[in-house]
């Protein structure tokens, strides 16, 4: 059954990240898409549209534009860019449309978890739209992608945590966190004044969406202006955090790169030396999508309320995902066999490991971060510190500069420890992960030595006998304090 829903009052409308988001009602459709009907149980009352250039071959890409509030998809269809793009590097296009019978301001409802979790509502409508458009041509279900404008991007967002299984990648444009608002009220809050939560906060939000045991998690590609008063630019930086905490590559950057238009790049790779997750700020852009009109080969798109002259954002993703054909697996080298600790010392630890054919140097990763590159099969990472244990895998980089498949992890941990004292209060011993709190009381982390109350007002020395590991030393400490 289709469900037909009655209209969210019209205060929602306001909430749909609208500001104006295109006066213009939603139209029908646009030349060149295709209305799709009976598609399944439609659950979200969503409408279904599609492109596909000419001559399009079995097995090409999928990519999934949600358009944002009072928008349609024949108006996404025609300012985004997406279907230049589609015709350049060949994939089929699914425009899922929504109308003011779900919302007032024809939004997708991104803060409504009835529509926005797993298998459920407009969530699960465009679900089904994906599994119809793949049968209908053929898509290769490992290169699905899914893109979205402000309403349309908290809605990607949610989709890509929820179904991880589905989505390859994904691009959040002016958009909000997965699963930032679960309400009106909330929905306000995350548009103007995000919460800071941490990443493994954010990230658990995520986790919790997708199916059990996921591990596995789609690239991600962040847009945001600077100058956004609708959807605030502290959104981006909680994208950023959620979704590299999912790829668990913490948030240092990789690298930074300056595009046209005003716009930075920030690259923060897997472990493999890939990017996973990729923020693009643009200076001076207010809310809306970035779109770059002309015939150049960076050019896509054509001006319009909300869809603002910077660069094409369109092209930018789609080459993120690898849908130029450069691929971001493509004929990946394979992962090199054989590593191994060759030795370690207190502060450096040796690596070493088989020849990959075909490789003209080596990337190395600490932690899932990259460290350093290596013209051959070995590496030793500096500047370590004592007593600690450190996870290490290589991958191989071919002449194009490609970086292939990580090796398996290995473990190494460096000798030696220098004993260090710390004199504080409780509140600060906890707060440094010298001590932890329990039922108001404070013990010493490893040892767990009882030491009082959790308060400002109690001063203990602890002494560090080995990474972790604290005693109580109030009555003298023989090492050094620091």
């Amino acid at each position: 059954m289709s469900g037909v829903r009655r209209p969210l009052r019209a205060s929602v409308g306001a909430l749909v990240l609208t500001a104006g988001l295109l006066a213009a009602g939603p139209q029908a459709s646009a030349a060149g898409l295709t209305q799709v009907t009976g598609f399944g149980t439609n659950p979200g009352n969503l409408s279904m549209y599609t492109y596909a250039p000419d001559g399009l071959p079995p097995g090409a890409p999928l990519v999934v534009a949600l358009h944002g509030c009072t928008q349609s998809a024949g108006d996404y269809f025609a300012h985004s860019g997406w279907p230049e793009v589609a015709d350049t590097y060949g994939f089929a296009l699914v425009l899922p449309q929504t109308s003011g019978a779900n919302n007032a301001n024809s939004c997708f409802n991104w803060f409504q978890p009835g529509d926005s979790t797993r298998g459920r509502g407009e969530a699960l409508s465009i679900k089904q739209m994906v599994d119809a458009a793949v049968a209908r041509y053929g898509s290769d279900t490992g290169r699905v992608h899914i893109t979205g404008l402000s309403a349309g991007g908290g809605m990607t967002a949610d989709l890509l945590a929820a179904y991880p299984d589905v989505f390859a990648g994904g691009a959040i444009d002016s958009g909000l966190p997965a699963y930032c608002a679960d309400s009106v009220a909330t929905a306000y809050t995350c548009m103007y004044a995000p919460p800071d939560r941490t990443p493994a906060q954010w990230g658990d939000l995520a986790r919790s969406a997708a199916p059990s045991g996921t591990t596995s998690w789609p690239r991600v590609a962040i847009w945001q202006g600077t100058a956004d008063t609708t959807v605030r630019p502290a959104n981006a930086t909680e994208l950023r955090d959620q979704w590299t905490d999912l790829w668990g590559i913490g948030q240092t950057p990789s690298r930074t790169e300056s595009l046209s238009g005003g716009t930075t790049l920030t690259v923060y790779d897997d472990r493999a030396g890939r990017p996973a997750v990729e923020v693009y700020s643009v200076s001076g852009m207010s809310h809306g999508l970035a779109v770059d009109p002309g015939s150049g080969v960076e050019q896509c798109g054509s001006t319009g309320t909300y869809y603002l002259d910077t660069i094409c954002s369109s092209y930018h993703t789609a080459r993120f995902w690898g849908l130029d054909g450069g691929g971001q697996d493509g004929d990946a080298l394979p992962a090199p066999a054989g590593l191994t600790v060759t030795g370690t010392t207190d502060t450096t630890v040796g690596l070493r490991w088989q020849a990959v054919d075909g490789a003209a140097s080596y990337t190395v990763h600490r932690g899932g971060a990259r460290v350093g590159t290596a013209p051959a099969t070995s590496f030793t990472d500096v500047d370590l510190a004592t007593g600690t244990t450190y996870g290490y895998s290589v991958a191989a980089v071919d002449a194009a500069g490609r970086v292939g498949a990580a090796s398996a992890v290995v473990t190494a941990t460096t000798t030696g420890f220098t004993p260090t004292c710390h004199t504080a209060d409780n509140y600060d011993h906890v707060a440094a992960g010298r001590a932890y709190r329990s039922g108001g009381y404070t013990y010493a982390q490893g040892s767990g030595r009882p030491m009082g109350l959790w308060n400002t007002f109690t001063v203990h020395t602890l002494l560090q006998t080995s990474p972790g590991y604290y005693v109580l030393a109030d009555s003298g400490c023989p090492a050094p304090s620091r």
